[in-house]
């Protein structure tokens, strides 16, 4: 009996722990726009997350990141774009400067997210989610730079991490998307 509640006491910190765990499902974040995007309506998706910057020297990326997503959006993919001005201030202006920037200099037309932190102390929850094994379940990581993509499988799990200077159209990501 004695090693029954001693197994109990030890196992249930860790059980309500991980009932507790946030999934990627569970985040509600902001759009340029101001309004709400609940990842939860991504379900069944393979989700690309990626923080952007427009004053970066791989900015140019948005036109790859346009490319992807136009040519795989119908088959259950889409990108999410996340400004930060984490490094080097190069993500200075306001929501709508970002929108226009995007869509004048690179038709984007996958979604924007309002400018958020992606490292530091006002880390932004997803982040934290996407770069802490303990919350994610599956790697710890840092976002290194601007342009540093995530994987999200059709389950909500996090399928990997992509350098920043690795381009969208790389076959890292092609071949996750094709299942090769």
């Amino acid at each position: 009996m004695k090693t029954k509640i001693l197994l109990i006491t030890l196992l249930l910190p860790a059980f309500i722990y991980i009932q507790g765990q946030q999934s990627f499902y569970d985040f509600t974040v902001t759009d340029l726009y101001g309004g709400s995007f609940s990842m939860s309506s991504l379900k069944g998706k393979k989700v690309l997350i990626v923080n952007t910057a427009s004053k970066c020297g791989l900015t140019p990326q948005y036109a790859d990141l346009e490319k992807l997503y136009s040519q795989y959006k119908d088959n259950n993919f889409v990108i999410i774009g996340f400004p930060a001005n984490n490094f080097l201030n190069q993500e200075p202006g306001t929501n709508e400067e970002i929108e226009t920037f995007c869509r004048v200099n690179y038709g984007v037309s996958f979604p924007m997210m309002s400018k958020i932190s992606v490292k530091g102390d006002n880390m932004h929850p997803l982040y934290k989610w996407l770069t802490s094994k303990s919350l994610n379940g599956v790697m710890d990581s840092q976002v290194e730079w601007n342009f540093q993509k995530y994987l999200i499988d059709e389950n909500g799990s996090l399928a990997g991490v992509v350098k920043p200077r690795e381009n969208p159209y790389s076959n890292t990501i092609t071949d996750w998307l094709e299942g090769k």
